[in-house]
């Protein structure tokens, strides 16, 4: 999987020579340009500093509105400024941190890791990181179909046929696709219910695998005129 990384620190690009590691700022939206943002399939916010994340997210909002962007942060302090501002998922250090020394120590104490612990630490994030749901998985399992579950921005049309209905007319429950979110006004509204109607410039978030995804988006984009002809 290819892709680029912007940091300001000369040290560290100079040591990751070989790697697609550049010098930039990835606050400036001519730097988020060069590095191809309009071809990414997301982003990643990767230092903890909220100032600087914000500022990045509002760059990245204004050139890429519907591109799911991943923020780590060191706790849950700034959670809910950095979900109004855009972001995609906030991943805080320390939740991860005590989910590990959870799980090391429920291993010395003789817990068998391939079921209690990691079932334990799987209910964990998925309570926690909802956008990332199903996501993790225990390190024995080997299923082709879990790796190919993945997140989709859709817009929706001023035009389209699902403006004014709800996600249960839609055929958007159940139905291989789990819709996560919709960010309305630039801003990321409560994990949304069967009866949650879409509006005009609505960007909703779904998850599913790509046959699924490509069902629901065409459904989301359909126009009035086509909806009615069908």
């Amino acid at each position: 999987m290819s892709y680029v990384a912007l940091d300001l620190d000369p040290d560290r690009v100079s040591a990751a020579a070989g790697e697609s590691v550049v010098y930039g700022d990835a606050g400036r939206r001519k730097a988020l340009v060069a590095a191809g943002i309009h071809r990414a399939a997301t982003v990643a916010i990767t230092f903890a500093n909220t100032p600087s994340a914000l500022r990045v997210l509002h760059s990245i909002h204004e050139l890429e509105p519907t591109l799911p962007t991943i923020v780590r942060t060191v706790d849950d302090a700034d959670l809910e400024r950095l979900i109004a501002s855009g972001a995609t998922e906030v991943i805080p250090e320390i939740v991860e941190g005590s989910l590990m020394l959870a799980s090391h120590t429920l291993m010395l104490m003789g817990v068998p890791m391939r079921r209690r612990v990691v079932r334990h630490v799987e209910e964990m994030r998925d309570k926690r990181y909802s956008m990332l749901r199903g996501y993790f998985h225990g390190a024995d399992e080997d299923d082709e179909r879990h790796e190919q579950v993945r997140l989709q921005s859709v817009p929706v049309d001023e035009n389209a046929d699902a403006v004014g209905r709800t996600l249960d007319e839609l055929g958007l429950v159940g139905d291989g696709v789990e819709v996560t979110a919709i960010r309305r006004h630039g801003m990321r509204g409560v994990e949304p219910d069967p009866d949650t109607k879409l509006r005009a410039s609505d960007i909703v978030v779904l998850r599913g695998l790509p046959e699924a995804l490509q069902q629901a988006e065409e459904r989301l984009s359909r126009n009035r005129r086509a909806g009615a002809v069908a």
